[in-house]
């Protein structure tokens, strides 16, 4: 899903397989060996593009985790309370 972070920035290490990335308006691959940093302010969102496996490192912030930790715990089953969870962590969910 398509976000930002106001306060936070995000980074990967692709070890293995091609994750594809949308910052801001670009789009590109990143094969094994590659690192992406998603700065903050700035909308971001990333998928493995295809039926290969793909295996990442992905550095982030508490507060990014503690919103992870959040969305995986469930009970956000409509986009207004997935909408609430980004915000109280400083993020915003982007259509």
């Amino acid at each position: 899903m398509p976000h930002l972070h106001h306060d936070d920035e995000e980074a990967w290490y692709v070890l293995e397989g091609t994750l594809r990335f949308r910052t801001g308006e670009r789009e590109f691959d990143a094969p094994a060996g590659s690192a992406v940093l998603g700065p903050r302010g700035v909308a971001h969102t990333f998928w493995n593009p295809s039926r290969e496996p793909a295996r990442y490192l992905l550095a982030m912030t508490g507060n990014t985790w503690g919103m992870i930790q959040e969305l995986h715990a469930g009970g956000a089953n409509d986009p207004e309370a997935l909408r609430a969870i980004y915000r109280r962590h400083g993020c915003q969910l982007l259509d």
